[in-house]
């Protein structure tokens, strides 16, 4: 298996680049997100890969992070997802904004995506259910908004309506502040 290209970014063709490493060319496709983030043709690159073995051809697929390459093997696990509806996935939502839509289980934005109708989204939804945790951004793992968000749990809203109430909270609030605010934001919702 190849992990990993370190050379020489030799052309530029989305989805498509063509890298060079120790005087061999590879052929890798990147999702969007990956292709926006690389340097100039001529520049040094590092991709992290996934050589998708078939019948009739080899693929490389290249990403820019590790968390990108992660939620591209989980995605092309699900039965019906190939390696280019999850290319387009990961071109269309950043890792963390797929983590976001399965936790809030929101098949609209999923639908967004060019290629994936609202069966696709809901298969997706449920397959990665869980599966993408640590992908969400730190800030709604840990900390104060954590213990809101837990709070407003408790008090018996859903878990959309509660993620959504605390996604709006300033940094660095307190815990009872931040209940006050985001029950506050609840009420006018």
């Amino acid at each position: 298996m190849i992990g990993r290209l370190c050379g020489k970014l030799v052309a530029k063709n989305p989805p498509q680049v063509l890298l060079e490493v120790a005087g061999v060319g590879y052929e890798i496709d990147v999702p969007m997100s990956t292709f926006y983030h690389l340097p100039a043709t001529g520049d040094a690159v590092t991709l992290h890969t996934h050589l998708l073995v078939r019948e009739d051809a080899h693929v490389l697929y290249g990403f820019a992070t590790l968390e990108e390459r992660s939620a591209f093997r989980k995605l092309i696990r699900i039965s019906g997802v190939g390696a280019r509806t999850a290319l387009s996935v990961l071109s269309g939502l950043s890792v963390a904004d797929l983590a976001q839509a399965v936790t809030l289980q929101d098949t609209a934005r999923l639908t967004k995506v060019p290629g994936i109708g609202k069966k696709t989204a809901e298969r997706l939804l449920l397959e990665l259910k869980g599966k993408l945790a640590d992908a969400l951004p730190a800030e709604a793992k840990t900390g104060p908004g954590n213990d809101v968000l837990n709070a407003l749990l408790g008090l018996g809203y859903s878990e959309k309506e509660a993620l959504n109430a605390v996604k709006g909270l300033p940094a660095g609030l307190a815990v009872t502040e931040g209940i006050r605010a985001a029950l506050k934001s609840l009420a006018k919702g």
